[in-house]
């Protein structure tokens, strides 16, 4: 294989996603050689279903104060070809901690749902998603998620949006109605629903909008519930083309495959259970997705929250550092689908009801119509503008040496590298050096080359 093209990142240098001449990084000499790199296309893993953000009601708020053009040149730097490329978005089913206040479509006790509005969701979220819909449309078609934090509190034990408390049993067919009515709302938008979860962090009690489910709860509404309501809304028996898909767990690693194989025991479960989504905040446990992955190996998972915590990081290069080492990993391990979290904050990492604010990749200045691209947003393009919906991952192995810039002298995490196959054959390698020092590597990909990825950079390679 011939390397065509290298696009780099770099602390301390201007490069950001800079496209190179792979001239620019051969070596001459295999000195301080920290590994071998060997690629073997012929053997392929997960197929890829594409890479995205979460449209907020914070993000589409904050969006608002923006000058019309900073605005669309957000919108069309995450989800445009000429931008890092996203194809998958994920909103909210009434409020979430990045929501202005606690809110629901059906504010008072109507088991009807004739009260059932759509307001607060048409004021900032429903023109975000019309607008990122019409950039992907260009080149695709955007794949919409759809996560609840809460039901409304009338339908929960504690009568509270907030503070976990659970759905009542006798409400399950009326909230799975709700999920119903919530995606014919948005399709008379013109807006499709590609996928839903079950319920976000469902072992969470949170001080913002939360609602807890054990794995078999789950499960059962999905099976005797919300399964049958959206195969009836897509009429009567869905083809895999127009099946709106149900995902369990929407939380951290650490749980995943002790809810997921509890989940699927349940009776029909492997009918409408689609997959799993995850969260990082627990840490690395990349072992679970593995292990989820290799015993349902028809089922997606889909990654579909991650963020720095703490309010925002602004000009900081760890965060982009994290991003990169979870998004290898997933891949590595089985993930199908990778959203991060808020598209945009302001300044504060907000506005969020409960103040929980977040860092995110952009940052916008409301006061003075500025936008903020942070190192995350650099990070997250090496895997998006290149790794294409459909994408399959490729086999990697490597040869590690000793590393004289790390503190024990090897290699360990601190390169980090995947592959994977788009459908034109064109192979993309993505490598990560997180040490202060230069990173001499050999690409065996049929012929060798030897390499420099610099201090706490990333490359993405595109071979053919």
């Amino acid at each position: 294989m011939k390397i065509n093209k290298i696009f780099e990142t770099a602390k301390d240098t201007e490069n950001r996603i800079r496209e190179l001449s792979p001239e620019d990084r051969k070596q001459k000499e295999k000195r301080d050689l920290a590994c071998t790199i060997h690629i073997n296309p012929s053997c392929e893993y997960q197929e890829f279903e594409g890479f995205g953000g979460a449209l907020t009601e914070s993000s589409g708020y904050v969006l608002s104060l923006m000058p019309s053009e900073k605005r669309k040149e957000i919108i069309e730097a995450y989800f445009s070809n000429s931008g890092i490329g996203y194809t998958l978005a994920r909103t909210h089913l009434n409020s979430c901690d990045f929501s202005l206040e606690n809110w629901a479509c059906v504010e008072k006790k109507d088991e009807s749902l004739n009260s059932f509005s759509m307001e607060r969701t048409d004021k900032y979220i429903t023109p975000l998603v019309k607008e990122t819909q019409e950039c992907v449309s260009k080149n695709g078609k955007l794949k919409l998620l759809i996560s609840p934090w809460s039901p409304p509190a009338w339908m929960k034990d504690n009568n509270d949006m907030n503070h976990g408390g659970k759905l009542l049993k006798k409400y399950y067919s009326l909230w799975a109605n709700y999920f119903v009515r919530f995606i014919d709302e948005l399709g008379k938008r013109g807006i499709d629903t590609c996928s839903v979860s079950v319920q976000n962090e469902p072992a969470a009690v949170q001080s913002w909008d939360s609602c807890i489910y054990s794995a078999e709860e789950e499960a059962d509404f999905a099976v005797n519930h919300l399964g049958p309501a959206l195969e009836k809304y897509s009429g009567g028996k869905p083809n895999q083309k127009n099946k709106i898909k149900i995902f369990v767990w929407d939380h951290n690693r650490d749980l995943l495959w002790e809810r997921f194989s509890a989940s699927m025991s349940v009776s029909g479960a492997d009918k409408y259970i689609d997959g799993a989504a995850f969260h990082w905040y627990s840490g690395d446990q990349y072992e679970n997705l593995a292990k989820v992955s290799k015993a349902w190996p028809s089922k997606s998972l889909i990654f579909t929250e991650g963020c720095i915590e703490g309010g925002p990081r602004p000009g900081a290069w760890f965060s982009g550092e994290r991003y990169a080492h979870n998004m290898i990993n997933d891949l590595n391990n089985g993930c199908t689908g990778w959203i991060d979290w808020n598209i945009a904050l302001d300044m504060q990492g907000g506005p969020n009801h409960v103040t929980n604010n977040c860092d995110a990749p952009v940052l916008a200045d409301t006061e003075k119509g500025e936008v903020h691209y942070m190192s995350s947003f650099y990070y997250i393009g090496h895997f998006s503008k290149f790794i294409k919906p459909q994408a399959k991952r490729v086999e990697i192995k490597i040869d590690a040496y000793r590393t004289p810039a790390t503190a024990d002298g090897l290699m360990g995490n601190m390169m980090e590298m995947c592959a994977f196959k788009n459908t034109d054959g064109t192979i993309v390698l993505v490598v990560m050096n997180r040490t202060e020092a230069d990173m001499i590597y050999v690409l065996n990909a049929g012929s060798e080359n030897v390499l420099r990825c610099p201090p706490r950079g990333i490359q993405t390679l595109l071979l053919t």
